[in-house]
């Protein structure tokens, strides 16, 4: 059923949101109402006819009309948003009740049940653009991708922006150890691994440790739990509908999972170090990333071999220049003091990603 499977993912201290305004006396389709408000974390407004009050239809986010209360319904002011809820799709009578109340459409129960499912978390969350959503891949073992993912998202977050930081990457130690967060309390992957169907992306920020102004998604110290594609699915786009910046640390091998988050993100960004070996082992990545990913450009990290500099190598691998990384030589020290990457505003990692925001938002508003 729809809501077992929305209570047993449901994140721990998920709160109810205004929810839709439920207009019916019939008690039975009110409890599969209900049940369904529950499992999207909404709190809904019931009536048995038109509210009395003036202005309650009109505010309403959404509003779901029982067929038993559509003759109720007749002469209501006409707005957007209205659905009538009904059991037999096939029941002529229902589509020419939706006609009299200027229903946006009629949904049939339990059919129905997984989009209206959707459709009320999307009102209770608020949904609006969708978060920027940024992959961070290295070419090589040793690229500095993690260190560039963390950077991005420390930067993002201390310029005011809304950050999820989530670490695609099980064999990479944690992300929030290089955060200096794992001791911090809330929720890992493991306790998303087996998600399915809809995670409430409120639910999910509030359930994530807060590092650095930014939540953060990472691992356990436990055995490796893989993450199935439907769970990568479930939580990305949560995720994304709470909009702001998202940044995603992904391995070098592509399974179903990374598959999955491939397909989410709005673009790639591949490190490649100045180096013969790296920029021939950051092919083979480049292919396989680019099955899936559309826009997928190059982090050239200095300093660089004899003969290659940032555009040499982009060039090599085909792929469009996201810019050049200079080797930070203060970085070793800032790690050691507990100091994130990208945690100050100086330095050749602190303006690359400073830089980066300004040109990756500034496209994103403008598209």
């Amino acid at each position: 059923m729809v809501a077992a499977n929305a209570a047993q993912h449901s994140p721990v201290g998920e709160h109810r949101r205004e929810g839709p305004l439920i207009v019916t006396e019939d008690v039975d389709l009110l409890d599969d109402l209900l049940r369904l408000c529950a499992a999207a974390g909404a709190e809904p407004a019931v009536h048995h006819t038109v509210p009395e009050r003036r202005g309650i239809w009109e505010a309403a986010p959404l509003i779901l009309v029982g067929g038993d209360a559509a003759d109720r319904c007749r002469g209501v002011p006409r707005r957007g948003g209205v659905l009538l809820v009904g059991r037999d799709q096939d029941d002529p009578d229902v589509w020419r009740q939706a006609v009299r109340i200027g229903a946006d459409g009629v949904l049939c129960l339990p059919e129905s049940e997984n989009w209206l499912v959707d459709r009320i978390a999307d009102v209770a969350e608020g949904v609006g653009r969708p978060a920027l959503t940024v992959g961070v891949i290295g070419g090589r073992g040793g690229a500095g991708a993690s260190t560039l993912a963390c950077a991005l998202a420390v930067t993002s977050a201390r310029e005011g922006r809304r950050t999820m930081l989530v670490d695609g990457d099980p064999l990479g130690g944690g992300l929030d150890v290089l955060l200096g967060g794992e001791q911090a309390q809330g929720r890992r992957w493991p306790d998303f691994a087996a998600s399915k169907g809809r995670v409430g992306g409120g639910a999910l920020e509030e359930s994530l440790p807060r590092l650095h102004a930014l939540r953060v998604l990472s691992w356990d110290r436990g055995d490796l739990v893989a993450v199935p594609a439907e769970a990568m699915r479930s939580v990305l786009s949560a995720a994304r509908r709470r909009g702001g910046v998202v940044v995603v640390d992904l391995p070098r091998r592509v399974d179903d999972g990374v598959a999955e988050a491939l397909a989410q993100l709005d673009l790639g960004l591949l490190v490649v170090p100045g180096e013969l070996r790296a920029v021939a082992a950051s092919h083979r990545v480049a292919s396989a990333m680019s099955m899936v990913l559309s826009d997928l450009r190059v982090v050239a990290r200095g300093p660089y071999a004899p003969g290659l500099d940032e555009h040499r190598v982009a060039d090599a691998l085909g792929l469009p220049l996201a810019g050049d990384l200079p080797a930070d030589p203060g970085l070793p020290a800032a790690l050691d003091d507990g100091r994130p990457p990208g945690a100050g505003a100086r330095g050749p990692l602190a303006r690359f990603c400073t830089a980066f925001w300004g040109s990756a938002l500034t496209a994103e508003a403008t598209a």
